[in-house]
């Protein structure tokens, strides 16, 4: 009988990840192939065009276009800085003369004598890429970026908010089932990834932001503390780059959900250990996760049976599974009866689907994409 593979989650004490870094518009790279990297480093850098000004010359002064450049004092080219004059008219008395000063610091650069105004550009502004991971870079993509591979622990979460960002792991939870409480976040927490149970709610999500911490791990959270904290309804785009002050990470989804025991165990065990994070989720096709990254040094031996994974061929009767998509996504239940005929959904096609009993005993038919098993919990 056909089956439909369903994706879990990954969660390993050890494995190989690589990631690309690559600059949105062409650069210079400024490491090289085999040369090992920390979070921190610049591995490429472009500069951004800055933003054009336009100045309505003719209008100020009152002259005709055609004669722009004769009233000009700079020209095409020439650095500029605020308030310095752009143009002036040259009166036979004095009291009369005008002139027209820069708005920004930067260069001019167009005078057009059809429309009469000028073109002023700010400053190029610096974009650096950083490596994110500790790792060594295995590919120089020249005027683009690398590719960096790293020995590490790796979590992958279900949903998350916020960019990259890396810092020391701090466990406050004492079990999967306590909920982050704003009291257990101090100043010592400032710029470091703190990992909670199973829940943080509005309280301990605004005293983070205060406190200074850099990322918070927890099992699940309520989606109006969400709404909340972003101050919008988050759409289906990708995620990852909201200024919320912090990443956030969920392991498990929306509502109080302690955390995977193999989830927390882990975490607990790298209690200490610098992390790199993210909080890019994208649910749709081409699934991004939010992840937790933690580099295995050099003198952590590597077993390579831990770094090939395994394999599932698909959902079995009694696993434990979540939801991702709506109208259930993040709910957890049980798979009770896997239908092999297929079913036509309220898009009109048709697809194998799961039957699926949840903790508060009722049942719902999902399509099986729409599901992910619960690994090693």
């Amino acid at each position: 009988m056909a089956h439909s593979y369903t994706p879990g989650l990954t969660v390993t004490p050890r494995t190989l990840v690589a990631r690309k870094r690559l600059l949105p518009i062409p650069g210079v790279v400024l490491v090289q192939e085999g040369e090992s990297v920390s979070s921190d480093k610049v591995v490429a850098r472009a500069e951004l065009p800055g933003k054009v000004h336009v100045v309505n010359v003719v209008n100020l002064l009152g002259i005709l276009p055609e004669d722009l450049k004769e009233f000009m004092v700079k020209r095409e080219g020439e650095r500029v800085e605020q308030g310095q004059v752009l143009a002036e008219n040259k009166p036979l008395i004095k009291w009369f003369k005008s002139t027209v000063v820069s708005p920004i610091t930067g260069s001019v650069e167009t005078i057009s004598n059809s429309t009469g105004q000028v073109l002023l550009r700010e400053p190029p502004r610096r974009l650096d890429l950083f490596s994110y991971v500790d790792g060594r870079v295995v590919e120089v993509i020249p005027g683009q970026g690398v590719r960096i591979e790293t020995t590490c622990a790796f979590v992958q979460g279900i949903f998350g908010v916020g960019g990259e960002t890396w810092g020391t792991l701090v466990m406050v939870a004492t079990s999967p089932e306590q909920p982050l409480e704003a009291g257990q976040l101090t100043s010592e927490h400032a710029g470091k990834i703190v990992i909670g149970g199973a829940f943080v709610g509005a309280e301990a999500l605004q005293r983070a932001k205060a406190v200074g911490v850099k990322g918070l791990v927890v099992g699940g959270m309520h989606d109006k503390d969400l709404r909340s904290l972003l101050g919008y309804d988050l759409g289906v785009a990708i995620t990852g780059t909201e200024n919320i002050g912090f990443t956030l990470v969920l392991t498990e989804g929306f509502g109080q959900i302690p955390m995977a025991s193999k989830t927390f165990e882990l975490l607990h065990a790298l209690n200490g250990r610098k992390a790199s994070i993210s909080g890019a989720t994208q649910i749709r096709a081409g699934v991004i996760r939010p992840e937790i990254i933690v580099p295995r040094g050099s003198e952590e031996s590597i077993n390579t049976a831990d770094l090939s994974g395994q394999v599932r061929a698909g959902a079995k009767i009694g696993d434990p599974v979540r939801v991702i998509r709506e109208p259930f996504f993040g709910r957890i239940g049980e798979v009770v009866a896997l239908p092999s005929d297929l079913l036509m959904i309220p898009t009109e096609s048709h697809v194998r689907v799961m039957e699926i009993v949840f903790a508060d005993g009722t049942k719902a038919v999902v399509p099986r994409a729409n599901v992910e098993i619960i690994e090693g919990s």
